[in-house]
């Protein structure tokens, strides 16, 4: 495998795009404008760069990396890839519609990935003539410094998929997971609890947004606590796969959506990619 192919130039597709360039990966990375495209390689160019002032790699490492990197609003791109990996939005209807298109565009041996953190990938395969070549490879926000990647296995997703699928993220430098294709697969399944607990002693007024995440991290140990990963994560995002674990196991109680994550979504209070969220990131 020597080119990977990345739809979606944001927050997750040009992070995977930026550890695959790292680890020597020719990378095409697609999406539906130039502008995004320059948004997702400007976001690229800042972390390298920082990253070698940090001196965690050299100029010429993070320069390399971006040479690696082409961009394209054509799914054109992808026919010279062998692995093609996509990071839209969580959104059956639109995973479908592009797996539709990279099948047209790719060779019927390219390994076909999706991002989803909850979809299923049985689901967003099932419409394909090859569904045996559809995996889950489910990367973790901040990509370039979570180790963990989920590989998911769908109803029809052969072994040779799987396999070259665990290959590939541990030449990214990243520590697979082969898990099955079940709703929030092993990570979103535990994290679900752990934010709608949150939500609802915020609702209940039982403590405030500050004091759960201190307690959260000074008992817990928790690094961030779970307000300041929603912010991290993006509320929208958050609420999104908390709708599709709810609605994938039939109104399951444990993952009902909150009506805060609502009210903040639909004022447009998304954490910190609107600069306010549970917390105020302008400054």
């Amino acid at each position: 495998m020597k080119t990977i192919g990345v739809v979606g130039a944001g927050t997750m597709g040009a992070g995977i795009a930026q550890v695959a360039a790292l680890s020597g990966f020719e990378v095409v990375m697609n999406d539906i404008s130039a502008e995004l495209l320059q948004q997702g390689m400007d976001r690229i160019a800042a972390r390298l760069h920082e990253g070698a002032a940090k001196g965690k790699l050299s100029e010429a490492e993070a320069n390399a990396a971006l040479v690696r990197i082409t961009t394209e609003t054509s799914f054109e791109g992808f026919s010279g890839c062998e692995l093609v990996i996509e990071a839209a939005i969580e959104h059956l209807g639109v995973k479908t519609e592009i797996f539709r298109k990279l099948e047209s565009y790719c060779s019927p041996d390219t390994i076909l990935a999706s991002n989803t953190s909850s979809l299923s990938i049985t689901s967003i395969a099932s419409k394909l003539a090859r569904p045996d070549r559809v995996a889950g490879m489910h990367f973790f926000n901040p990509v370039h410094i979570m180790q963990l990647v989920e590989v998911v296995r769908g109803h029809q997703t052969s072994e040779e998929v799987i396999a070259a699928a665990v290959d590939c993220v541990r030449k990214l430098g990243k520590a697979p997971v082969v898990v099955k294709d079940t709703p929030g697969f092993i990570v979103n399944r535990v994290a679900r609890p752990f934010y709608g607990e949150a939500l609802r002693l915020l609702g209940e007024g039982v403590a405030s947004v500050e004091e759960i995440d201190r307690i959260v991290k000074l008992e817990g140990g928790f690094k961030m606590g779970p307000f300041e990963l929603m912010d991290l994560i993006g509320i929208d995002v958050n609420l999104a796969v908390t709708r599709s674990m709810y609605e994938q196991t039939f109104g399951e109680p444990r993952y009902r959506p909150h009506v805060i994550q609502q009210n903040m979504v639909e004022a447009g209070l998304l954490g910190r990619k609107t600069k306010r969220g549970f917390y105020d990131h302008s400054k």
